[in-house]
C-alpha cells in the first residue's frame, strides 16, 4: 500500500527508465564487464580516489537535497551528512588504501592486528584504522571474529580472493535501499572493488533524489562502462532480476521481497519450490533485510549520569532518520528485578520527548504503526502527532514467553520502541538469558547492543559470561555499550547479518558489504566504546553543534589532514 505523498515519500518512480534504456544498459555494462577484471588495482584506486574528491565535492547539495526530501531543519542535517555523504567518502578512500595494497603487495592488509583468541578464534582489528580514528574515536575498538577453523594463513589466503585468484566477473544488479543514500554507492563499491562485478544499480523510488547526485559523483565510473544507474519501481525490479544479462542480485530492503525475488509469490508453488530446494531465482544473490535490532542492559547500579547518558543513546537509536533505520533500536531487554528498570524506561521516555518527532516518510509506516501499537495495554505516545508526523511510541513490558508476540516477528521500521524483560538481577544468568531470547525469539540477525558497567566487564566470572554471549549471539554485528550502526559507518568493518542465514530463512541476508579490507571467513564483528563518551557523540539526536561538524567530517574522510582535527573537535565539544 502507497501511502498519501502528505504522510510519506511513494513507493512509484517519478521517472522510471524505459525497458530500451533498461536493455541498452545492460548491454553496456556486458561489453566492460572483463576490462573491470582485467584493470590494475592501481588504476582502479586512481579511479576511486576521483570518485572521492567529487562526492566530497557534491556532499552540501546532497545533504540539502535529503533534509528537504524527509523534512529535516538545518539543525537536524548533521544525520544526513554522518549517514549519506560521510560513510560513502570515507568506504571510497578505504577501499582506495586497500587496492594501492593490493598493488604492492597482493593483498591489503590484515586489519590493523591480529590475535588467536582463547576459544582458538582468530581476532582481526579493524578500527580505528589510523590516527585520526583513535583521536576522533577515543576508546572505540571494533573487531572481526572469524568461523571456527579459519587461522591466520587461511584468512590471509581467502583475503581479496578476486585478486590472488581472479573471478568471472560479470552484471550485478543492485536494488537500492530507500531509506539510507549511502546504502546504495556502497553496494555498489563493494559489488564492484571486492567482487569484481560491473554494476547497474537500480534506484528505489522512495529516495530516488539521490541517483542524480550518485551519477555526478560516480561520473568516472560510469565514464568506464563499470556503473548504470536506472530508476523505477517493483516492476522494473522485477524485469530486471529476471533480464538474461544480470548474473547477480544485490538487495537491500525487505525478507517479503526477498522470497518473492527467490521463491516465488505465496502459496502452495512457493511452498513446494522450498521444500525441493528448487529457487526460482537461478542466480546468486546477496542481501540485506532488517532487524528488529535489540539493546538489553546488563543489570547494575548504574549512576545517574550513566543513565541518563545512556537513555539519550538508545533515544538516538530510535529517533535517528525518523527510525527508519535497519539498525533502529526496536526491542529493549531488561530484568524485572533490576531496581533501576523503571527508572531507565523513565529517562527513555523522558529523552525521546525531548526529540522532536519527525516526518514519517516511508510508504507504510501509518499502517504498521497502528497495527503494532493498537489494543496495547501500556503504550507511551510521546510528542506531536499529525497527519505528517507520529509520536514516538513506547510500549513496555512485554510478555517475553509470548511465541506469538507480533513485536518479535515483525520489524516495525517506524518510530516504535519495545521493552521486554527476560532473567534475573543477576549479570551472569541474564546474558544468558538474553542471548537465548535474542537467538531464539527475534526475528532478524544483523546487529545487537549490550550495555555493560565496566565494573561488570572488569570481573573476570562476569567478563567470561559477556564473551561467550558476544561468540554465541547469532548477528552480524555486535556492538558494547554503543549503537551498531557504527559498524555500517566505520566502512573497514563488515555490514550484514550473521552468515547462519539460508536462503529458505533469510533473516537479515546473505553476504557482507562496506569490508574495506576485503575479509573472508567471518562470523561477526564486535564493536566496543565506553560506557559513557567525552566529547558528546556527535551522532546523539540533541548535540546541539553537530551540524556544524557534519561537513568538516566528510572534509576530513576525503583528504585527512592533522590541521584539520582542532575544528572537528571545537564544534564537538558540546
Amino acid at each position: 500500500m502507497t501511502q498519501s505523498p502528505a504522510m510519506s515519500a511513494s513507493a512509484v518512480s517519478r521517472a522510471p527508465s524505459e525497458q530500451n534504456v533498461l536493455d541498452e544498459a545492460i548491454a553496456a555494462l556486458r561489453e566492460h564487464a572483463a576490462e573491470l577484471m582485467a584493470t590494475p588495482p592501481a588504476a582502479k584506486a586512481a579511479l576511486l580516489r576521483e570518485c572521492t574528491s567529487r562526492l566530497a565535492g557534491i556532499a552540501a547539495d546532497w545533504v540539502d537535497a535529503g533534509c528537504l526530501a524527509k523534512g529535516l531543519p538545518p539543525a537536524a542535517s548533521a544525520e544526513e551528512w554522518l549517514a549519506g555523504p560521510m560513510p560513502t567518502v570515507r568506504a571510497a578512500r578505504l577501499l582506495a588504501d586497500s587496492l594501492d595494497a593490493i598493488a604492492d603487495n597482493g593483498r591489503p592488509p590484515l586489519g590493523t592486528g591480529s590475535r588467536v583468541r582463547d576459544d582458538g578464534r582468530l581476532e582481526i582489528d579493524l578500527f580505528p584504522v589510523s590516527g585520526y580514528d583513535k583521536v576522533m574515536f577515543g576508546g572505540f575498538t571494533a573487531r572481526a571474529i572469524l568461523a571456527e577453523g579459519i587461522d591466520r594463513a587461511e584468512a590471509m589466503h581467502r583475503q581479496a580472493a578476486i585478486y590472488q585468484r581472479g573471478a568471472d566477473g560479470g552484471v550485478a544488479l543492485i536494488l537500492g535501499a530507500g531509506n539510507v543514500s549511502s546504502i546504495p554507492p556502497l553496494d555498489v563499491f563493494t559489488k564492484m572493488f571486492n567482487e569484481g562485478y560491473v554494476c547497474l544499480l537500480k534506484m528505489n523510488p522512495v529516495n530516488e533524489w539521490v541517483g542524480p547526485f550518485l551519477e555526478r559523483a560516480l561520473a568516472p565510473l560510469i565514464a568506464r562502462g563499470w556503473l548504470r544507474i536506472v530508476y523505477g519501481g517493483a516492476d522494473t525490479g522485477k524485469y530486471l532480476v529476471e533480464h538474461a544479462g544480470i548474473d547477480d542480485v544485490h538487495i537491500t530492503g525487505s525478507d517479503r521481497t526477498h522470497d518473492l525475488i527467490v521463491w516465488g509469490p505465496p502459496g502452495p508453488e512457493r511452498e513446494r519450490r522450498m521444500r525441493a530446494g528448487e529457487p526460482l531465482l537461478d542466480k546468486p544473490i546477496s542481501s540485506e533485510l532488517g532487524n528488529i535490532s535489540p539493546v538489553a542492559i546488563v543489570p547494575h547500579a548504574y549512576s545517574d549520569k550513566e543513565l541518563w547518558f545512556q537513555a539519550r543513546n538508545l533515544a538516538t537509536m530510535v529517533v535517528n532518520n525518523a527510525s527508519f533505520n535497519c539498525n533502529a533500536a526496536k526491542m529493549l531487554i531488561t530484568s524485572r528485578d533490576w531496581p533501576q528498570r523503571e527508572q531507565f524506561l523513565d529517562l527513555v521516555k523522558r529523552a525521546l520527548d525531548q526529540a522532536p518527532t519527525r516526518r514519517a516518510y516511508y510508504p507504510g509506516a501509518r499502517d504498521r504503526y497502528q497495527q503494532l501499537t493498537g489494543g496495547r495495554g501500556r503504550v507511551d505516545l510521546i510528542g506531536r502527532a499529525d497527519d505528517q508526523h507520529l509520536a514516538w511510541a513506547l510500549i513496555r513490558d512485554v510478555d517475553s514467553a509470548r511465541a506469538d508476540e507480533p513485536l518479535f516477528r515483525t520489524e516495525p521500521f517506524c518510530g516504535l520502541l519495545s521493552e521486554t524483560c527476560v532473567g534475573s538481577a543477576d549479570p551472569i544468568e541474564f546474558l544468558a538469558a538474553v542471548t537465548a531470547f535474542m537467538n531464539d525469539r527475534l526475528w532478524g540477525t544483523l546487529n545487537a547492543a549490550l550495555i555493560i558497567h565496566p565494573k561488570l566487564e572488569q570481573d573476570a566470572t562476569v567478563g567470561k559470561a559477556l564473551d561467550r554471549a558476544i561468540l554465541d549471539l547469532r548477528y552480524g554485528t555486535v556492538a558494547i555499550n554503543h549503537w551498531p550502526a557504527l559498524g555500517y559507518a566505520f566502512g573497514s568493518t563488515p555490514w550484514g547479518g550473521h552468515p547462519s542465514a539460508t536462503l529458505k530463512d533469510i533473516q537479515s541476508g546473505i553476504g557482507w558489504v562496506h569490508n574495506t579490507f576485503m575479509l573472508d571467513g567471518l562470523d561477526k564483528v564486535v564493536i566496543r566504546g565506553p560506557l559513557r563518551v567525552k566529547p558528546y557523540p556527535v551522532w546523539f539526536y540533541d548535540h546541539p553543534r553537530a551540524h556544524e561538524v557534519g561537513p568538516r567530517l566528510v572534509a576530513m574522510e576525503a583528504d585527512p589532514r592533522w590541521w584539520r582535527l582542532p575544528g572537528i573537535i571545537v564544534r564537538a565539544l558540546a
